[in-house]
C-alpha cells in the first residue's frame, strides 16, 4: 500500500485557470474502484497499490495533452511503507495525536 501525491500542470494553456484540466484528470481517477483519493488545493493524494497508482497517473498525465496542451509537467511524490499498512488518514491521525498530546 502506498500514498502518492501527484501534481499535473499543463503549460501554455492560454489562461491562468487550470481547474478544467484538474477536473478532467480527477475524472480519470474517479473511475478507479481500487484507489482512494483526496483532492487538495495543490495536488491530489492517492492511496492504493503502487503499480495501480502509477498506471492511473500515466493516464492522468495524458489528459492535458488530449485537451490541447503541448507541454505537461507532472510531479509525483511516493510514500511506500513496507513494515505496516499505510493510509492517508493514518498519516494525518499520527500527527494529530502527537499535536493533541502537547
Amino acid at each position: 500500500m502506498a500514498v502518492v501525491e501527484v501534481q499535473i500542470i499543463p503549460i501554455g494553456t492560454g489562461t491562468p485557470s487550470l481547474s478544467d484540466y484538474v477536473a478532467d484528470c480527477v475524472k480519470v481517477l474517479k473511475k478507479q474502484d481500487n484507489l482512494k483519493y483526496q483532492l487538495t488545493p495543490m495536488g491530489t493524494v492517492i492511496e492504493g497499490e503502487l503499480d495501480e497508482i502509477l498506471s492511473v497517473v500515466r493516464e492522468m498525465h495524458e489528459v492535458p495533452f488530449d485537451n490541447g496542451s503541448m507541454r505537461v509537467v507532472t510531479t509525483i511524490r511516493i510514500d511506500d511503507r513496507r513494515d505496516k499498512k499505510l493510509t492517508m488518514n493514518g498519516k494525518v491521525e499520527a500527527v494529530n495525536n502527537k499535536v493533541d498530546k502537547g
